[in-house]
């Protein structure tokens, strides 16, 4: 199969591409290397792919219609897996129009070239921040999700709705994967698990934002790669999917597994809630089991230690 890969030089994306790569597919990566963190990191990110004969790096915007044309032309995608988006709840509060326009606009580009070429099978990433400040856990994809928090899960949510509209109009098959906090190697620097490995390795303070009992259901990469491939095999219709690993741990405990895993104390500054946190995320994946057999192995204790093995093997 060949496949288009958007925000494919991303801590999620490259993993994706060097799968598929190793599973025999073809692969095309678009990614505009923006800044949201230091492009040199993506350009790591996508070492192996970039040496294998079935990999094309093509850099570039979603929100460029013309070079989105051209690609498309160009190519004849089995199916199309859109990870590109500007992410971070806490940045989209102080840009909400970056995060509407690249976000929503340029999923919208995304699902209009998938019509215009008869895209047989579209996966978009959603994220578990839709599910905004639910009290009723495990989040389960019938919950209402008219109240997000944040723009960045409203541009989301939004996403989710253009994908509908576009199935019901001209019945493109397209699946939305809510994403649970994901981790493991290659994660971006300013996500928690690597942000606090790094801050706790420096002796540098460990910012711990409440009392530290918000909890939030932490998936490692591997299980959410297994959970795009299967996502991948049964695209039909139009369906929205939890990928969690349907276990929480506390913030106060997640440090604590990062301190056990480094041998070494954090020195944490408690700092008030911020704006767009929610208390709790926690996905019930019962669908996704049930539909894609889905069924995550790697629990949020086993996964520290290997992310922090990554980190020391990377990072010295």
């Amino acid at each position: 199969m060949q496949f288009l890969v958007t925000g494919g030089a991303g801590f999620i994306g490259s993993h994706l591409c060097e799968r598929l790569i190793k599973e025999g597919h073809a692969v095309v990566c678009l990614d505009d290397f923006n800044d949201y963190y230091d492009p040199a990191i993506k350009e790591e990110n996508l070492r192996f792919c970039l040496e294998q004969r079935d990999f094309k790096l093509i850099r570039g915007d979603i929100l460029d219609w013309d070079l989105l044309a051209g690609i498309f032309q160009k190519n004849t995608f089995d199916c199309v897996v859109h990870l590109a988006a500007r992410a971070g709840v806490r940045p989209s509060i102080q840009q909400p129009r970056l995060y509407q326009k690249v976000n929503v606009e340029g999923t919208v580009n995304i699902l209009e070239m998938g019509v215009r070429h008869r895209i047989p099978k579209t996966v978009i990433a959603s994220s578990s921040s839709v599910y905004g400040g639910n009290t009723k856990i495990p989040f389960s994809e019938d919950d209402p999700v008219n109240r997000p928090v944040s723009p960045y899960a409203a541009t989301k949510r939004a996403c989710e709705l253009m994908a509908c509209t576009y199935h019901a109009l001209y019945q493109m098959p397209v699946t939305m994967l809510r994403f649970f906090t994901v981790y493991g190697p290659r994660q971006r620097p300013d996500m928690a698990i690597r942000k606090f490995t790094e801050l706790i390795v420096k002796g540098k303070e460990v910012p711990l934002y409440g009392d530290g009992t918000t909890r939030r259901d932490y998936t490692y990469i591997t299980d959410i790669i297994d959970g795009i491939l299967r996502s991948i095999d049964r695209c039909k219709e139009y369906h929205i999917y939890n990928l969690g690993e349907s276990q929480t741990i506390t913030l106060r405990d997640l440090i604590g597994q990062i301190e056990k895993a480094l041998n070494k104390a954090a020195k944490i500054k408690t700092l008030p809630m911020q704006p767009g946190d929610v208390l709790v995320t926690y996905a019930d994946v019962e669908k996704a089991r049930r539909e894609l057999g889905y069924n995550p192995q790697v629990p949020v204790q086993q996964g520290i230690g290997m992310f922090v093995d990554w980190y020391k093997k990377t990072f010295g």
